[in-house]
Formats: C-alpha cells, structure tokens, sequence
C-alpha cells in the first residue's frame, strides 16, 4: 500500500515535469526556426556540416524540428512516452557537442553572453537528460 501511495505522489510531479519539458522542447524548436536561429548557428561546431555534408543553417532548422516534434510527442504520444523521453535525451546528448563548442568559441548569443553563462551552461544538459528520462518513466 505504501509503494502504491508513493507512486501516485510522484505520478502527478512527472506529469507536470514532462509537460515542462514539450514546453521547453517547444519552445526551443520554435526558436530554432524563428529569432533564436542565427544564435543557434554559433553553436553548431565547424566539423559537423562536414560530418552530416550539408550547412549550419539546415542542422539547426532540423534540430528546431526534432524538438518541436518531440515536444508533441511527449504531450500526444502517452503510449510511446518513455521511447520518446529516450529520444529526446539522445537529442540532449547528440547536441552537446554544440554546447562546447559554443563555450570554446566564446562567442555571445541572447542569454549566453559570457564565458561564465556559456560554461554554466554545459551543467545543464545532464539535468536535461535526466529530466528526459524521470519524467517519462513509468
């Protein structure tokens, strides 16, 4: 009985967690194609358009549709939920690169315009991979 009270303690915390997260996810991917797009640009390291063979500008409008897409799916797809949080942890992991990068380089974009910002930042994908994965477990 207490294992069943707990859990429905942290049901309603999850749920408010991962709806949160299709915000962020959302709110980001709107973002990636809009007025946040040249700054994303910054972030994207020199190899990678020589990696996916393609430039800056289509990685992060396909990114900015991969976080609006998953954003969705954590709202509208509650069947698929934890293969959803597991995509889009990938998707935190996969664009890690791009925050060091963009910490390397220093330079400055809305929000990330210090050193500091920029460093503090690379702390903050691990916690976003693991509210990926909280949030969405069953």
């Amino acid at each position: 009985m207490t294992r069943h009270r707990n859990r429905s303690r942290r049901d309603p915390l999850r749920s408010v967690a991962r709806s949160a997260l299709a915000a962020v996810l959302v709110a980001a991917g709107a973002g990636h194609l809009t007025t946040l797009r040249r700054g994303f640009r910054v972030a994207v390291p020199d190899w990678a358009p020589r990696l996916l063979r393609t430039d800056k500008d289509t990685i992060v409008v396909v990114s900015g549709v991969v976080e609006l897409m998953l954003g969705a799916g954590l709202v509208l797809l509650p069947r698929e939920r934890r293969r959803v949080g597991v995509a889009v942890a990938a998707l935190f992991v996969a664009v890690f690169p791009g925050n060091v990068h963009h910490w390397r380089t220093g330079r400055d974009v809305p929000g990330l315009d210090s050193d500091a910002k920029r460093f503090a930042r690379l702390f903050l994908q691990p916690v976003l991979v693991a509210w990926a994965l909280w949030s969405t477990r069953r």
